[in-house]
């Protein structure tokens, strides 16, 4: 297997269900001091983590205020903590925080991380999900990869901060938010722009989804960047009939003509669509390969891709999802009873959209494919938010760049655009560029983020702090 393939499912907090995974591969062992304020960090982001906040039956608001514990503790004034609660909702609070900056005129920098975790069946884990386990190297509990490792760098480093004397130029603002793994439910990011944009607003923020890659040995191969995300919108493809006796069938069966045109969608595949995140992400990746794939990556990179350079990396569904706008049926209804023929057949199409494209520019395309008026399509369940990829300035890459190369020489920065979606998209279209920047090397298992098992390798979490730490400081500028 292709290293690349290997190391990819890493990048996009990918479900890992398969009980195959649970035993992990072993990790690099953390080599370092266990200093006392590491020591310090890794309570914290212990009690984070035992902190129950799945949507269920969790906490957000008990997670936050747990936050705004330390920071005031770390001498962080009352106003300059706040824990937001909506109407309604009590128990998915979000907290925010600012360590103020020196120069009035520069524009503040935002660190975002949610807090809410995915759901977690005891009876399915092998070690309780809400207890935080150190074990081979690892770091295993719910919501030790996907968020609150972020969330615990960023409260830890707000505190060092403080404490080292540190005068940025900028205002530093955090939000550590509620909703992110359940939009539709409750979205805090989303919240925050429309009550509180005072707390948040922000020249640019860093985000979750900027993973470091491991190769199946537990090898570094590239730093992720994340620079843009494509837009999910989810439609249903529906047929309806008078039905009838299936003893009398018809040639306009529901189900049958749902299935004729989700075939010809299968089939169908949209047009590549190669933007500046694109190219700089397969430019660099090509270093990781070699061979055919990365003269394959090296020519989609090109003012003139090869159609064939394209067609081969097409086979990967990762690398495809990277080329083009994605449709794929992932729910299926029909019929009403085994001996009547079905009077409505419907099935979900989840799209992902490259930004830039329209949500009814989409629609219009299925329609065509479809080619038959007797299946209506509909944009169903939350809109789709457009989500316009920033720009990669020098100002965004070099303090990555530069403390990447100091930590980890040789090992490439990497900008890519996010398949899947985090809450960067509402903050992207609010008009705050919104960067994946994380420093957290993940295993090419995907670390069971969304599925079982979920872990962090002991040493990525420890080197991640070391390096946010001082990639905000350059980007907040001071002393």
């Amino acid at each position: 297997m292709n290293r690349l393939t290997n190391v990819l499912a890493a990048s996009c907090f990918i479900a890992v269900p398969s009980m195959a995974f649970a035993q992990a591969r072993p990790a690099a062992p953390f080599t370092g001091e266990m200093t006392p304020d590491l020591t310090r960090f890794r309570a914290l982001y212990e009690e984070l983590v035992e902190i129950d906040t799945t949507l269920s039956a969790g906490d957000c608001t008990r997670a936050s205020e747990a936050v705004a514990r330390h920071l005031r503790e770390a001498g962080y004034p009352e106003e300059d903590v706040r824990v937001i609660v909506a109407p309604g909702h009590e128990r998915e609070g979000n907290v925010t925080a600012v360590l103020h900056g020196s120069d009035p005129l520069a524009r503040p920098m935002l660190l975002l991380a949610h807090l809410d975790v995915v759901e977690a069946d005891r009876a399915d884990w092998e070690r309780d999900p809400f207890t935080l386990v150190e074990e081979n190297n690892f770091f295993y509990a719910r919501g030790a990869a996907d968020d609150k490792s972020m969330a615990a760098i960023f409260t830890d480093s707000l505190i060092r901060y403080r404490e080292e004397g540190f005068r940025p130029e900028r205002d530093i603002k955090m939000a550590l938010t509620c909703g992110e793994e359940n939009s539709e439910a409750f979205n805090g990011v989303r919240y925050l722009l429309e009550n509180h944009r005072d707390l948040i607003d922000a020249e640019f923020a860093l985000n979750e989804n900027g993973n470091g890659l491991l190769d199946e040995n537990g090898e570094r191969v590239a730093l992720l960047l994340q620079a843009g995300q494509k837009i999910s919108q989810n439609f249903e493809l529906a047929v309806t009939n008078p039905g009838g006796h299936s003893a009398r069938p018809r040639k306009d069966n529901a189900i049958s003509e749902l299935s004729a045109a989700l075939v010809r969608l299968a089939a169908f595949e949209f047009t590549p669509d190669i933007n500046p995140a694109t190219k700089l992400y397969f430019e660099g990746m090509a270093t990781a390969n070699t061979g055919q794939r990365a003269a394959d990556m090296l020519s989609v990179a090109s003012d003139t891709p090869d159609p064939q350079a394209i067609a081969r990396l097409s086979e990967d569904p990762f690398t495809n999802a990277l080329l083009r706008t994605t449709c794929i049926a992932t729910l299926l209804d029909g019929g009403h009873a085994d001996n009547a023929l079905p009077q409505r057949a419907a099935a979900i199409v989840n799209c992902r959209i490259k930004p830039g494209i329209s949500i009814a520019g989409i629609a219009a395309m299925l329609e065509e494919v479809v080619g038959n008026p007797n299946v209506t399509i509909t944009a169903v369940g939350e809109p789709g938010v457009p989500s316009p990829a920033p720009p990669l300035t020098p100002e965004i890459m070099t303090p990555v760049q530069t403390v990447a190369a100091r930590m980890w020489p040789g090992i490439p920065v990497v900008p890519t655009q996010m398949s899947g979606a985090d809450d960067g998209r509402y903050l992207n279209a609010a008009g705050i560029f919104t960067y994946g920047v994380s420093g957290l090397f993940r295993n090419p298992d995907g670390d069971g983020s969304h599925g079982l098992n979920e872990r962090m390798p002991v040493r990525s979490l420890y080197e991640g702090r070391d390096f946010l730490h001082e990639v905000v400081r350059l980007y907040a500028g001071g002393a």
